[in-house]
């Protein structure tokens, strides 16, 4: 917690004493008094728990003088229909300053035609985790889906031009790659052209010092494809078990390790690996002052479904680094389960069109991110949870 005091103050009101709650409104009017705690303030809560999550956060926050935290929950769900995926998402600012983290949800985002990929929908899902600053993860949030979806359009017309061999792994592996390398060199032009608004035009002329992680999910009716660049995650839930479906590109990682070092690099260990002391990823796009130690290469895992799928989750580094893959599984199984009502607030804001599937969602995702600030995550987090146990 920390007190700011500025302006005037009376003679006899030289330090920020405690005081009843009339007497500090009486002085507020005299002195700005800016007071941000790490999670949402109910009055003696320090006393009462080690760590309150306030149920109605956002009214709570947005009304009480005596603070401000950022805590945004994308809800309610976006499905409408039976035939769009169920699915939840929660994100929030946590302890940080700033809230850098960024998600896309796209239903339906590309209807394939080419019978080589078949004819149903695709539905894109991503997370993305910027450093620096947020407009990297933003810009990612806003483009990224379209980059893939007109490569994957070029690539379908060239399966159509001649007859070839190629399998969907290679096509994803090709697209994948095609569309981050875009991106990151679309984030770098765009990066050159930021105005000096911008707070992280504080630290470097030109935001090379700005990146972003992103785990991208393109859910068909028979395929999971997981593209990741960064230490953001996917992990999968099949028959009560975790199955991660991305591995963290950590700079101590061992062939990471031996990438950075033969393009001439160094992981230097400051509060942990890093590339050149700096970044604690070995993969994002941009990040232009640490290439080509730092790729925008994404590695590319491609899932058959099965009937024992049951839910998908991606989230940023703020829940996997203090919630395992496995409990992760359990707490969005027992959502999925509709056993979480006494654990969530009844006021959580819903959707009148929100199915029951898509609540389960919902609460998992929630569920996720109150974990993750109970066992004192210090990142933001945001979480999305796909239901699979039907048909997409």
């Amino acid at each position: 917690m920390a007190e700011i005091c500025r302006g005037v103050v009376s003679e006899g009101e030289g330090s920020c004493e405690s005081s009843s709650r009339a007497a500090r409104r009486r002085r507020i009017e005299l002195r700005q008094v800016m007071i941000v705690p790490a999670v949402c303030k109910a009055e003696d809560v320090a006393k009462r728990r080690r760590l309150e999550i306030c149920d109605n956060a956002v009214e709570n926050c947005g009304t009480d003088p005596e603070a401000r935290v950022v805590y945004s929950i994308l809800s309610p769900v976006m499905s409408i229909s039976d035939t769009l995926p169920k699915f939840g998402v929660s994100s929030v600012c946590g302890r940080r300053r700033d809230m850098e983290d960024a998600v896309a949800i796209h239903p339906s985002f590309r209807r394939r035609e080419h019978e080589k990929i078949a004819s149903n929908d695709m539905h894109y899902f991503g997370v993305y985790d910027g450093h620096g600053c947020s407009h990297v993860a933003t810009k990612c949030r806003e483009r990224l889906h379209d980059v893939v979806k007109e490569e994957l359009m070029l690539e379908e017309k060239a399966l159509e031009a001649e007859i070839s061999d190629h399998d969907d792994t290679d096509l994803w592996k090709c697209v994948m790659e095609r569309s981050f390398v875009r991106m990151d060199k679309e984030v770098i032009a765009w990066n050159e052209s930021l105005s000096s608004n911008c707070r992280c035009e504080l630290q470097t002329p030109e935001c090379d010092a700005v990146g972003s992680t992103a785990v991208v999910a393109i859910v068909t009716p028979r395929k999971i494809v997981i593209a990741n660049c960064g230490d953001s995650r996917a992990v999968l839930c099949r028959n009560g078990q975790a199955f991660p479906l991305s591995i963290d590109h950590k700079p101590d990682r061992p062939d990471e390790l031996s990438r950075i070092q033969a393009a001439g690099g160094r992981v230097i260990y400051w509060e942990g690996a890093r590339v050149l002391g700096v970044l604690s990823m070995s993969r994002a796009i941009g990040d232009n002052y640490l290439k080509p130690y730092v790729s925008c290469e994404p590695e590319v895992t491609i899932t058959e479904r099965t009937e024992g799928d049951e839910c998908l989750i991606l989230a940023s580094d703020g829940l996997w680094d203090v919630v395992s893959n496995e409990t992760a599984c359990g707490v969005a199984r027992m959502c999925l389960r509709g056993k979480t009502a006494a654990l969530l607030p009844t006021s959580t804001p819903r959707n009148r069109n929100e199915s029951s599937d898509d609540r389960a969602c919902s609460d998992a995702s929630l569920l996720l991110t109150k974990l993750a600030l109970a066992r004192r995550s210090a990142d933001n987090v945001s979480v999305v949870v796909i239901d699979l146990r039907k048909p997409m």
